[in-house]
């Protein structure tokens, strides 16, 4: 009889217990009605001679308990044995699947055509692990916000720099304002030291991902939970082209210097100031210049005392009137 956890359950329910009184007790009769079949304890005897923790003594008539010592390594060893065996064989199988996974998540078939939706959080998060994993040569990604939490920037960081290190080259934007944010700090510490390339840039950008250019991941209107998979090779170029041109315009990540931070510091008052005079209220403006509301606050207090005002509407008639529309360094 095989031993599984039927077995184990028998003998720590009722085995061990018999087998300890027959030590205690320097035996048991071979009569006894309890261990005879069709007993109550029958079974779990039964169990005790199968593992050979009980031996019949010469003269047929008491049953004697066995070292376990002796006994364990020829238990356990062949559910060891046995173990190891499922457990490559399953890598096996595992190794096979992947393969044909591989193979499908390259077909149109995959999502459902050119176009397809995915929803919920833990599907989109299956499906960008599983397309980063396939992906060859370049990985391309623009992340508007920085805030990821830690664990799971841990998890991408092992996925983006495995990719990196077996020759996939890779582009990441961000918006100026990660780079207040110690988290994507180290993100991009980790992915550069492996290789990859970080840029900020002072505009507004939407969440995009392609993967050697033949499959995008964009947002999708149903709102946070929810992408649209493209794989149509026109409108893959047409956002690859989209995210050329941000490139050109950003800045590297790693860049350091008074010049650059006066730069990027200009960046983000000109946004700040097209943001109130857009009339935009404050999360709609923190959320396109890529910082916390108090960090937006923080830049709109500044321009306040800038033009010594005390409201955001005598600020807005200051710049008004001085024709100040936060475009001058595009215009120039």
């Amino acid at each position: 009889m095989p031993l599984g956890p039927e077995e184990r359950a028998l003998f720590e329910a009722e085995a061990a217990a018999l087998y300890e009184e027959i030590v205690t007790s320097s035996g048991l009769a071979a009569s006894d009605p309890r261990v005879v079949e069709g007993g109550a304890s029958y079974a779990a005897f039964a169990l005790l001679g199968q593992l050979g923790l009980v031996t019949l003594g010469e003269d047929g008539r008491t049953w004697n308990a066995v070292d376990p010592a002796a006994v364990q390594a020829h238990v356990v060893a062949p559910l060891g044995q046995r173990g190891a065996e499922m457990i490559a064989e399953s890598a096996k199988w595992a190794q096979a699947f992947n393969a044909l996974s591989h193979s499908w998540r390259r077909s149109p078939a995959a999502v459902g055509g050119p176009f397809s939706a995915l929803r919920g959080a833990t599907t989109i998060t299956s499906f960008l692990a599983s397309l980063v994993a396939d992906a060859e040569e370049e990985l391309l990604t623009a992340q508007p916000q920085a805030g990821r939490a830690i664990k799971q920037l841990s998890e991408v960081v092992a996925r983006e720099v495995a990719a990196i290190e077996r020759g996939v080259k890779m582009r990441t934007l961000y918006q100026h304002g990660a780079r207040r944010n110690s988290d994507t700090r180290k993100y991009v510490a980790a992915v550069t030291a492996a290789g990859a390339e970080v840029r900020t840039l002072d505009e507004f950008f939407n969440r995009l991902i392609v993967v050697d250019r033949r499959i995008a991941v964009i947002p999708s209107h149903e709102g946070l939970n929810s992408a649209m998979v493209i794989r149509e090779p026109s409108m893959v170029s047409y956002l690859v082209d989209m995210f050329e041109r941000h490139w050109e315009r950003a800045r590297p990540f790693t860049s350091e210097g008074t010049s650059v931070a006066r730069e990027i510091a200009a960046e983000q008052r000109a946004m700040t100031i097209r943001m109130l005079l857009e009339g935009r209220a404050d999360p709609a403006g923190a959320k396109r210049l890529g910082v916390s509301p108090r960090t937006y606050a923080a830049y709109v207090a500044e321009l306040k005392t800038e033009f010594d005002v005390e409201t955001r509407f005598q600020l807005g008639y200051a710049m008004g009137k001085l024709g100040i529309s936060g475009t001058e360094a595009d215009d120039g």
